[in-house]
């Protein structure tokens, strides 16, 4: 018997016990799914904006796989300090297979970026997904004008959640809290920004034009920052994406120039607008300990090898909310090596590398492994990858396998699993919490509660 344990249960994770089980290498294998929360999927669950049913719909697939014979899925279990070490894991298991993403956000490095009402946007994101790390996050949305700094999916997701009315958004499970801040919101000016062109922004075309299709809201693009881009005349040479992107927002910037009064206001009587700005670089976050009172960004300029160049003009974009979306970052996991330089662990096909030497039956598959890069499915040949590796190592593992029941050896170690009949329990309990309030399905935002309803699913076995 081959046991194999799997730490995150995010697609990366799901996808790598998919790939073992599916092999037919070594038909006695048993993957376990260890997570740190006692819910299963990872940014598909805590990451993906709840205005988004069908990408979340994915969970669908995801479950499939943690419902197979061959897998158990463990929540509530702690990897890395203070939890369980790479030691103590391989004492159990025969394998043991990273998917830890990349758990903290990326910094600007200017001044004034952590005063009161500046947050990343991962921050904001954990809030509205009612992310239990974040049940003490608060965000009143008094502000009038919000800034966001990134152009990526994330900045846009950030940008139409700010945007979209609470009516809307009540259909979804978006717990009470974040519906109620929103419903109360008095924002009525997006800014996303980004220091480089619309032809180099990673935002995908599909979610772009999600913006202008917002009830009462206008997406406004000046055409002078459109056409500072090289690329913008003549997108001919773009990938695809980029390409698709330039053409949605050459079709808004022609529009506003032919109509350009502004937004009717929506249901909730007011219109918001979603300002796209290019070119221009974060210097510093103004404010003092109240708060942010603005943005100061330098204005930059194609340098003529695809980056920028700053210009030493300077502009203030007023805002009392500010959320960074310049990135992710993957962070250093107890007893693994790890690489500052692009916060990742260092590896050959998935195989833990340790000065340039394979940890015996130590591996990483997704953002731990490449970086943040990439959607969703690019996961599915990454885990693969790292999965084909493990098994071709399998001769050598598996001949100090444990006697011992992985669960029990857990316990044992001082953890409380949450199983699946757990996360079962919290699904129904968040089902219910809903039909109480009149929604749907209703997100569970905290740890006590989400413990409560797996636990109580203990008491009734």
């Amino acid at each position: 018997m081959l046991r194999v344990a799997v730490i995150g249960s995010g697609p990366s994770g799901v996808y790598t016990a998919q790939s073992l089980i599916e092999q037919q290498t070594v038909p006695d294998i048993e993957v376990y799914v260890l997570d740190r929360l006692p819910c299963p999927y990872g940014l598909v669950r805590y990451g993906v904006a709840p205005d988004h049913e069908k990408i979340k719909s994915l969970q669908n697939n995801l479950r499939t796989v943690l419902e197979h014979p061959k897998v158990r899925f463990l929540g509530n279990v702690e990897v890395g300090a203070p939890g369980l070490g790479v030691e103590e894991l391989r004492e159990i298991f025969d394998a043991v297979v990273f998917c830890v993403g990349a758990a903290t956000d990326r910094h600007l490095g200017i001044p004034g970026e952590d005063l009161p009402g500046s947050h990343p946007a991962t921050e904001f994101v954990a809030w509205y997904s009612a992310h239990p790390d974040a049940a003490a996050v608060r965000f009143t949305l008094a502000a009038r004008s919000a800034v966001v700094i990134g152009v990526g999916n994330v900045a846009v997701d950030v940008a139409r959640m700010l945007s979209r009315g609470a009516d809307e958004l009540a259909a979804t499970d978006i717990p009470q809290g974040p519906l109620g801040a929103l419903a109360d919101s008095r924002i009525e000016d997006v800014w996303m920004v980004g220091r480089r062109g619309p032809s180099q922004a990673k935002f995908t075309t599909k979610e772009l034009r999600e913006l202008g299709s917002l009830p009462g809201t206008e997406v406004l693009v000046r055409p002078e920052e459109l056409a500072l881009d090289p690329a913008y005349r003549d997108p001919g040479g773009l990938p695809a994406v980029g390409r698709r992107n330039v053409e949605v927002l050459r079709g808004w910037a022609e529009r506003a120039a032919a109509a350009p009064a502004g937004p009717e206001a929506g249901a909730e009587g007011r219109g918001r607008r979603i300002h796209l700005r290019f070119f221009l670089r974060p210097a510093e976050v103004l404010g003092d300990a109240t708060g942010v009172r603005a943005v100061r960004f330098e204005r930059t300029a194609p340098d003529g090898h695809g980056g920028v160049m700053g210009t030493g003009e300077f502009e203030d974009i007023e805002g009392q909310l500010v959320l960074r979306s310049v990135g992710y970052r993957g962070t250093p996991q107890p007893g693994l090596p790890f690489d500052e330089t692009t916060g990742t662990v260092p590896h050959l096909a998935g195989r833990v590398l340790r000065d340039g030497t394979p940890l015996p039956g130590v591996y990483v598959a997704g953002w731990i492994k490449r970086g943040p890069t990439g959607v969703i499915g690019t996961n599915r040949p990454c885990a693969k990858e790292t999965a084909l590796s493990l098994l071709a190592d399998a001769p050598a593992l598996a001949v100090r396998g444990s006697a011992e029941d992985p669960l029990a050896a857990l316990i044992r170690a001082g953890q409380r699993p949450v199983p699946w009949p757990g996360w079962l329990a919290i699904e129904a309990a968040e089902a219910e919490w809903g039909r109480g309030l009149g929604r749907g399905t209703v997100k569970l935002p905290d740890w006590a509660g989400l413990l409560e309803a797996a636990h109580a699913a203990e008491m009734t076995r």
